[in-house]
């Protein structure tokens, strides 16, 4: 006897599921990040005019909205006719690299200081730890000032100083995160079966502590993200981090204090979008430490 089929529904969509989905989004963060995520990603391809080329003839033109303003700089001009719409696009794609590049360098060292001070403990934990209370101790903005200048006097130039600078200055945040985590995840059942199956060290940080640790490490370098586009913006305003051609929301701002009465719009414009990326980089750490927390998970949707 032949069985009658059954013709399949559509599936209907739950709104109230997606709605609920929705609004775990961190929106307010991805909102303010975005001039930093777009800009930087895109890059040249919204230039609307060459961020480096000047003319004089358009010396601060005020934006368009303003009398004397036009649409074809929407933001105004500089003080030597350069768009200044496009200039904050180079300088995010600039932030966004030297922030990035120089959060992941830190954190690696913080991770891998801090797996090996949480795990061996005794003597490394010692020997690391006060290395970490002396690092701490010294002003960030003296050893990256140092830094940079030693290293370019040394012969490298470009972004890579900067990064470096900030890789080594902002690691003993992440060391301290990462081994306070170790040290109560060792202590757990399937650590110590490892060992008596015979694992090896090396095996057992990679495979066991590592994964358990990765949490930390996204929020950290979410955060991260923020401190460290604020400090390559301090370097920037001091002359001694990103060097032309190349552009940062620092240098913006650093190269606009003389015509802050005439031109406003130059420093406010960058200091608007670099406010706006820390703000949101640090809500986004705030929304990642709360999604990555399993207690705070269920509990969100319950």
């Amino acid at each position: 006897m032949a069985t009658k089929e059954v013709p399949l529904r559509p599936r209907q969509i739950d709104f109230a599921d997606v709605w609920r989905w929705v609004k775990r989004l961190p929106v307010l963060p991805l909102i303010m990040l975005a001039p930093l995520l777009v800009f930087g990603i895109l890059g040249s391809l919204i230039y609307l005019h060459n961020p480096h080329y000047p003319d004089l003839t358009i010396v601060l033109q005020p934006p368009a909205w303003l009398p004397g303003g036009s649409w074809s700089y929407p933001l105004g001009t500089d003080q030597m006719g350069r768009d200044v719409f496009s200039r904050l696009v180079e300088g995010a794609r600039v932030s966004l690299l030297v922030g990035l590049f120089g959060v992941l360098l830190s954190n690696f060292i913080g991770t891998v200081i801090g797996l090996v001070a949480g795990y061996f403990g005794r003597a490394a934990d010692q020997v690391l730890m006060r290395l970490v209370d002396v690092w701490m101790g010294v002003p960030g903005i003296f050893f990256t000032l140092m830094f940079v200048a030693v290293v370019r006097r040394a012969g490298m130039t470009g972004l890579p100083p900067v990064i470096i600078a900030i890789g080594l200055t902002m690691w003993p945040m992440c060391a301290r995160m990462v081994r306070a985590e170790v040290l109560a995840v060792k202590q757990l059942d399937y650590v110590a079966m490892a060992k008596v199956m015979g694992a090896s060290n090396s095996r057992i940080l990679v495979k066991h502590l590592f994964p358990n640790v990765m949490n930390t490490v996204v929020v950290l370098t979410s955060v991260g993200l923020g401190g460290a586009i604020m400090m390559e913006s301090g370097l920037s305003f001091l002359g001694v981090g990103v060097m032309p051609p190349n552009t940062s929301w620092g240098m913006l701002i650093a190269q606009s204090v003389a015509y802050m009465s005439s031109a406003w719009w130059i420093p406010v414009f960058a200091g608007v979008v670099l406010t706006m990326t820390i703000l949101g980089a640090n809500l986004l750490g705030d929304w990642l430490r709360d999604a990555l927390d399993p207690r705070t998970r269920q509990s969100t949707i319950r």
